[in-house]
């Protein structure tokens, strides 16, 4: 082992154990870092001459965020996971029985098994900092707390911890003051060190007033219906492992003396991190870590041009919601080009979203100043001359946008940065109307921008590594989250959705009502259904696109052809205002061979269909890793966040190896 992650130091009887897992932001539970905190409580053990005992961080803005969950995610059986937890039980219940009194020391972030450790101490200090959040975010990863903090939590604060546990909240110090979880709390400016000695000096003086009120769980069966009642009306109905044993955890475990407790907390702890969907949560949380920053992403030692100016070239939907983004996060100018008759609704749409975003506390200047950065122009005045990326978003249809490029490239510097908001041409085919296309590319957002976090970054076949790197700086300053691609059809995200609402209406045509196709993929997590997803879309959408790729689907040219293009778009689609299917539109479905299908074959068949176009985009190079895949369904589709992404949880349920004999991760 190499140097001690724990380090014990003696002064005037006090004992004080500094740790640091060096080399890493966070402290974690690693294997080195659990080893070497044993080692130090062994020594405590054997302690006759320490009155007490103060334990804080090495880092200056963290305290212990928790299990590592690689280490967690690699657990594979019972046996493996026991062992763990059996370890981290072990160690806070040797910790709790030390015959001297024991102070955590809190700054910055105190989280899952870094509270459950400060909870087997006698008492707790925090800095009022502004880094300073300490929670049990476990239920969000898809477990639960697991080294006693279903039973060590309540018994200190009652029963406002079954809601902080299910919900994964943290919480500021003075919060977590309030709730009883720590006993001081300790102005930024101030030695948390010596406040922790002055502390530890009046619980060992026994002048400390700990509040320990006497809890009684009484009604414990009461509350834990209705938290799972909640839980299950979030999850639309679908049974996750980690809050739903979570509170079995809580309504079993305390009306149990504490040892009894943890002995039911470990065994639903196991079953938990066995499940699929805690082993999809920690993939998703793996994704949104390494997208949260994309310049992680550019090319090591890129330095990205300052954009000060941005030029926006269309102000319909999606031109709004990226001025709307634009302006919100970067506040720098921003033109629009378009038709006069655009500039008034649009102002007046963005200024509505702006003023929203100011009630909710998500904007940092007053909408005024915002909207005085907002310009619009129906020419390709002087103004052009100084910006320093062009992102075009006119009607999809490629003659507009070569006559877009033709006016435009004339009117901007030739180092002048263009992306084009295609969802469904080809960008090499568009590179051909641009005299830079290596300065060319795509930025292919998702509807509503200002809400949807995701953006695919598309490289055409002459788009230069530097202007993806551009691109991704641009979408780390309007606080996207990217994934890259190179040109295809559909790009990632709508490449998967086409076989699936494919698939979806030859269902609908074999005689399955919309209902059940509906119902299926919601049970399976789907924030909606795919016909309700065409519906909202605009139905002539995915219809334009099946036009252009050469696809037959006699369903979607008969509605449209019907002026149906959705409820949204034209008041009427395939459903009706209260949801309902409208039966107007059930003439209109072309019926094929009727086949009667179960929801499970519904949910087996679509999600498939997308696996098998996500491995087609790995095989064709079109994405450089699995990764790329899950992150655009995850983001850009809504799907859920506890499979992981399509491709790791086609490996969590083993079709990836019926289907290629081997796993995508």
């Amino acid at each position: 082992m190499g140097e001690a992650i724990f380090k014990l130091t003696k002064e005037s009887g006090i004992g004080v154990v500094t740790f640091d897992v060096s080399g890493d932001v966070m402290n974690t539970w690693t294997e080195e870092a659990i080893a070497s905190y044993r080692e130090v409580l062994g020594k405590l053990e054997k302690e006759k001459e320490l009155k007490g005992v103060i334990f804080i961080s090495g880092k200056k803005t963290n305290f212990f965020a928790g299990a590592n969950l690689r280490m967690i995610e690699a657990l594979a059986d019972v046996a493996s996971v026991k062992a763990v937890i059996d370890v981290f039980h072990d160690s806070f219940n040797r910790l709790s029985a030390l015959n001297l009194p024991t102070v955590a020391a809190i700054n910055g972030v105190c989280a899952g098994g870094g509270l459950e450790f400060t909870l087997a101490c006698t008492a707790r200090i925090a800095t009022d900092g502004k880094g300073t959040v300490i929670g049990l975010p476990e239920c969000n990863v898809g477990l639960f707390p697991g080294a006693g903090g279903t039973q060590r939590l309540p018994r200190l604060i009652g029963y406002p911890a079954m809601d902080l546990i299910l919900k994964g909240d943290l919480l500021p110090a003075a919060k977590a003051y309030e709730a009883g979880i720590v006993d001081r709390i300790v102005p930024a400016d101030k030695n948390l060190l010596d406040e922790a000695k002055s502390l530890l000096g009046e619980i060992i003086a026994g002048k400390a007033e700990l509040k320990r009120p006497e809890q009684e769980f009484s009604q414990i069966d009461t509350i834990a219906n209705t938290a799972r009642e909640g839980v299950l009306k979030a999850t639309k109905g679908r049974e996750l492992p980690g809050p739903l044993f979570a509170i079995k955890a809580m309504q079993e475990g305390l009306k149990l003396p504490l040892k009894d407790g943890l002995e039911i907390e470990k065994k639903y702890f196991i079953q938990t991190a066995l499940s699929p969907e805690a082993k999809g949560s920690i993939n998703s949380f793996f994704l949104k870590t390494m997208t949260d920053k994309p310049k992680g992403m550019m090319t090591k030692g890129f330095v990205p041009k300052p954009v000060l100016k941005v030029a926006v070239l269309g102000f319909g939907t999606m031109g709004r919601g990226i001025v709307i983004s634009i302006l919100q996060n970067m506040k720098i100018p921003v033109i629009v080009k378009d038709f006069p008759e655009a500039f008034e609704p649009g102002k007046d749409f963005v200024r509505k979203i702006l003023e929203g975003m100011a009630k909710r506390g998500q904007l940092s200047a007053p909408v005024d100043d915002l909207m005085g950065l907002l310009k619009t122009t129906s020419e390709y005045g002087p103004e052009f001359k100084d910006i320093d990326l062009v992102v075009e978003a006119v009607f999809e249809e490629i003659s507009v946008k070569e006559q877009a490029y033709k006016d435009l490239c004339p009117a901007v510097r030739d180092d002048c940065l263009i992306a084009s908001n295609t969802s469904s041409l080809l960008v090499t085919a568009m590179s051909k109307y641009v005299p830079h296309p290596e300065r060319y590319g795509g930025t292919h957002f998702f509807s509503p921008v200002w809400m949807m976090e995701l953006v695919e970054i598309v490289r055409g076949d002459n788009t230069s590594q530097e202007t993806v790197d551009s691109l991704l700086a641009f979408s780390a300053a309007i606080r996207k989250r990217p994934i890259v691609c190179r040109d295809n059809p559909g790009f990632v995200v709508n490449a998967l959705l086409l076989p699936y609402m494919l698939g979806a209406f030859a269902f609908v045509e074999a005689g399955n009502p919309i209902e059940k196709v509906d119902a299926a993929m919601t049970k399976f997590g789907m924030p909606v259904g795919p016909i309700r997803l065409t519906d909202e879309v605009g139905i002539d959408v995915p219809y334009k696109v099946m036009v252009g790729l050469g696809i037959k689907q006699d369903t979607l040219k008969n509605v449209t052809g019907a002026g149906r293009l959705g409820l949204k778009k034209s008041g009427k689609g395939f459903f009706l205002k209260d949801g309902s299917v409208d039966p107007e539109v059930l003439p209109l479905i072309a019926r094929k061979e009727t086949k009667d299908v179960s929801e499970e074959e519904i949910q087996m068949e679509l999600f498939a269909s997308m696996v098998k176009v996500g491995k087609d985009l790995l095989d064709r190079k079109i994405v450089e890793d699995t990764s790329m895949v899950d992150v655009g369904m995850i983001w850009g589709t809504g799907f859920p966040s506890d499979k992981g992404g399509a491709m790791k949880w086609a490996d969590l349920i083993g079709l990836s190896k019926r289907l290629f004999g081997k796993s995508f991760y």
